[in-house]
């Protein structure tokens, strides 16, 4: 019988009155073993986009890397930026394309994108399928996701200020870590505001007997 490795994580993403927050933790597994406790997995792609990813490593450095030349071809092509929009199409093509091209191994990635253009900021969740939802409110991604929207399903508004929402998105993240045994080792917070992009948050959680 064909046995494969199946991995995890949490992924996070909140629409606030001010912006978009992505969220995720740092561990990567193979199976029951943790291949990585420092794995980054929100990545600002832009100085307009940035994502999150969960599923195979290997399928989302590769879109991860396409995307990026694509978006930057798009901009040089059209002498414009592209809107977020365009770029959640350019991204979910790209996962359609992969999942059903022919392989041994299936690649399988789910993105959430946070992107700023002209008309504000926006949350896309790409599914593995290529399909492209616009998110108004939150999603969640990964094997701790089920922990997750638990937290955002009671606390979260959609007043609240992307300050109040990094608070509520580690609240999140850290209730999958204590349940979840493919999430943890950290976490990781972005912004997207109509400004800025930014980092707010990198620390890593070390355990010890």
């Amino acid at each position: 019988m064909e046995e494969r490795l199946k991995t995890g994580t949490t992924t996070l993403g909140m629409v606030c009155k001010d912006g978009v927050v992505l969220a995720a933790d740092k561990r990567a597994t193979a199976g029951n073993l943790i291949v990585d406790k420092r794995a980054d997995k929100v990545h600002i792609l832009s100085d307009d986009f940035a994502v999150t990813i969960a599923g195979t490593v290997s399928d989302a450095q590769l879109v991860i890397k396409l995307i990026k030349a694509e978006l930057k071809l798009k901009e040089v092509k059209t002498n414009k930026k592209p809107t977020a929009k365009e770029a959640a199409n350019l991204l979910g093509g790209l996962l359609y394309a992969s999942i059903r091209r022919p392989s041994m191994l299936p690649g399988i990635a789910h993105f959430l994108m946070g992107g700023k253009d002209k008309s504000g900021v926006h949350l896309y969740d790409l599914f593995p399928d290529g399909s492209v939802t616009r998110i108004v409110d939150f999603v969640s991604s990964g094997s701790g996701s089920v922990f997750a929207l638990g937290v955002l399903e009671t606390q979260y508004d959609p007043n609240m200020t992307t300050d109040e929402a990094v608070k509520l998105a580690v609240k999140a993240i850290n209730t999958a870590l204590q349940r979840d045994s493919c999430s943890g080792n950290g976490i990781d917070v972005v912004v997207v505001k109509n400004k800025e992009i930014k980092k707010v948050l990198h620390k890593e959680l070390v355990y010890s007997l």
